[in-house]
């Protein structure tokens, strides 16, 4: 199975803090690397990570909000300075395109690379990117401005063959293709093989959802459901509902009662307040609705 990874560059929320980074997580699967939310510091995070910051191909921007986004200019001048010279595809809110040019046009002279920007409509889910391996799709969240979230769906793989018995049926390797897509055999003598003894099924695609920023949404299990995981924002604890909210975030406990109705694999929490020390409050009130729950941290790669 190829590797499905997330890697944390940042989990914090808006105020800067010496323990956390802004938004930031790259995607990785079968060689391709996807970026999601570029708050300031990413690039720094992209170092300590050792991620090759020549196999990013895509940024997926949620919303604009400065902590998801403040580190998008820098990123893009350095890979400028890199000697980038493929194109680099910027998903996100249709407000951020003229803003992101006009820094272009001012900071960056003379990139040798192409930044092709894709306009997003947050109020809807739709598949945005697509290529052999993955697709993409927008998640409607309710932030107090337009804001979405992002749903990475692995493509299903072809069933795996069993040697074995395509020697003992002396099928030629120019069958094989047809084999595995769903082909039975007949041999020489006339026996019918059923394609079930020919192959082992394949695993099962993976999918990671990511949800920041949002008000609690009842609904919102029903867009992600049985994803094999779900990072969902947990900013404040039950301690502080009202703040939630008011500033349209949801809590740790909220979080978890997404992740239990749409049925996830495992939750994946972050965007923290800086009000709190000890994230551990955030992970214990999670695990009272949804037990398979884990905090994000900078640096931490998680595996599906």
């Amino acid at each position: 199975m190829e590797p499905f990874k997330i890697h944390i560059l940042g989990c914090g929320s808006a105020l800067p803090t010496l323990r956390h980074y802004a938004s930031a997580q790259v995607v990785e699967l079968r060689g391709k690397q996807f970026m999601i939310d570029c708050g300031e510091g990413t690039q720094m995070q992209l170092r300590r990570s050792r991620i090759r910051f020549t196999k990013l191909s895509a940024v997926f921007i949620t919303h604009l909000h400065g902590d998801h986004c403040f580190g998008l200019i820098g990123m893009i001048s350095t890979f400028g300075l890199l000697g980038r010279t493929a194109k680099l595809e910027i998903y996100g809110p249709a407000a951020l395109e003229s803003i992101l040019f006009e820094q272009i046009q001012m900071f960056c002279h003379g990139l040798e690379y192409e930044v092709v920007f894709h306009a997003v409509d947050t109020t809807m889910q739709k598949v945005i990117y697509e290529d052999r391996s993955l697709t993409v799709e927008t998640i409607p969240l309710n932030h107090r401005m337009p804001c979405c979230g992002y749903l990475f769906r692995e493509k299903a793989t072809l069933p795996h063959i069993k040697r074995d018995m395509i020697d003992f049926y002396q099928i030629p390797t120019s069958q094989i293709n047809n084999v595995k897509a769903g082909a039975d055999w007949v041999t020489e003598e006339g026996e019918h093989v059923p394609n079930s003894r020919l192959v082992e099924p394949a695993e099962a695609p993976r999918s990671y959802a990511y949800c920041s920023d949002t008000r609690y949404v009842p609904t919102l299990h029903e867009h992600i459901k049985g994803v094999t995981a779900l990072y969902h924002e947990s900013t404040y604890g039950e301690d502080n509902l009202l703040l939630a909210e008011k500033y349209f975030h949801s809590t740790a406990r909220q979080a978890a009662l997404v992740a239990r109705d749409a049925q996830v694999g495992r939750l994946l929490l972050g965007h923290y307040s800086s009000r709190y020390e000890d994230e551990n409050i955030l992970l214990n009130e999670a695990k009272q609705v949804f037990e398979n729950t884990e905090l994000c941290d900078e640096q931490m790669i998680f595996e599906l």
